[in-house]
């Protein structure tokens, strides 16, 4: 008798234990395989894909995050459509071509505008100075000390579009490369020409995405994917960061740089590129601290359509006045990496001054379903 209670006891317990694990994997939310819905250039925008909107968890509690992305608030957006792609040369390329625009690095800098990123009381530096040009990685022959980004970042006259990292470079077989040398105004510019507009920062992560729920990269909670990095950002088992020699990256045409648009895997929504090759300009004001402040003002609510907040706010920007001028950037470039950046994650967050054009920050567009 004890044998055959003891028996029993045994099946009921493993009989519990089977429902529990049964009721467990059964009962969570099961998530939904997005459809990629491409547009057609008749019924739908050509180039773009659908983005159908909804709940989700923005911003990151991951180990890996840093505070401006902390905590994970709950946010909704309505669909949209997305480029595919980053804006690419060629059609960066048709825009001036139609408009004879003349980007924000083709022109001699203002002074007023450079002024809000500097310390107060700055002086004036003297017209020589101020010669058109724009922000360039540089690299460094060696190891550094990671702390100081002007090592290996240097303003250089005549850098702009067609030329990225300077007067001598150009764009020649690059024309499916993203665009990069753009300011946030000159994005804004080819996206009223384009009858398009920026993103927000929620549309462009909810996007970025792809379906997956808080996972740590946009294609998952590994780095690697079968032994290789799934996007253009700088492989440091390869080449420690910022050296520059030897080249590093055959995909960028022999030198450290952009690839192809379309050259990695899609994700869940048929978005290319949405981490790594090049930043993304969205359309909000960057506040280090925004995550925080709708957690604060929400709680567990859901925040619908977030704007952005109404000014910028960075105080971890040093030797720029907290307060200055920034726009959201997001995605992360072919810079970012494990020892340094690793902004190739979709809750990543930075700001940038919406005047300085930089060699490794470009942008895409969005446009509503009723546009």
């Amino acid at each position: 008798m004890r044998r055959t209670g003891v028996l029993i006891t045994v099946l009921a317990v493993l009989g519990i234990g089977a429902y529990l694990v049964w009721s467990n994997f059964f009962s969570k939310p099961q998530q939904a395989i997005p459809e990629i819905r491409l547009g057609d250039g008749v019924n739908s925008p050509k180039g773009m894909a659908w983005i159908p909107g909804g709940e989700f968890l923005m911003g990151s509690d991951h180990k890996k995050a840093q505070a401006n992305e902390k905590p994970t608030h709950k946010v909704k957006v309505s669909g949209f459509w997305m480029d595919t792609t980053h804006v690419t040369n060629d059609q960066f390329a048709q825009f001036v071509k139609e408009t004879n625009y003349k980007t924000t690095a083709e022109q001699v800098p203002d002074w007023e505008t450079i002024r809000v990123q500097l310390p107060p009381g700055t002086p004036k530096p003297p017209a020589s100075v101020f010669v058109a040009g724009a922000m360039v990685f540089v690299g460094t022959k060696a190891k550094v000390n990671l702390n100081d980004y002007s090592q290996w970042w240097a303003y250089v006259p005549g850098a702009n579009w067609r030329h990225p990292t300077g007067p001598k470079s150009n764009i020649d077989g690059k024309g499916n490369h993203p665009v990069v040398q753009v300011s946030y105004e000159d994005a804004m510019a080819y996206a009223k020409w384009a009858g398009k507009r920026l993103p927000t920062e929620a549309e462009w992560e909810f996007a970025a995405r792809g379906g997956l729920n808080q996972a740590t990269y946009v294609w998952g909670d590994q780095l690697e994917q079968e032994g290789k990095l799934p996007a253009n950002i700088w492989d440091v088992k390869k080449q420690a960061f910022p050296v520059v020699s030897p080249v590093i990256s055959p995909k960028a045409g022999g030198a450290i740089g952009t690839s192809s648009v379309g050259t990695f895997p899609q994700n869940g929504y048929g978005l290319f590129d949405m981490t790594g090759n090049a930043w993304q300009w969205v359309a909000d004001w960057y506040r280090a601290d925004y995550f925080a402040m709708q957690a604060k003002e929400y709680g567990n609510s859901v925040v619908n359509n977030p704007l952005g907040p109404g000014n910028s706010y960075d105080p971890d920007d040093y030797g720029v006045p907290p307060n200055a001028p920034k726009r959201v950037i997001r995605g992360g470039s072919f810079l970012c990496n494990e020892d340094y950046c690793q902004s190739y994650r979709p809750s990543a967050r930075r700001g940038a001054d919406p005047y300085s054009p930089m060699s490794h920050l470009g942008f895409r567009l969005v446009k509503d379903s009723a546009q």
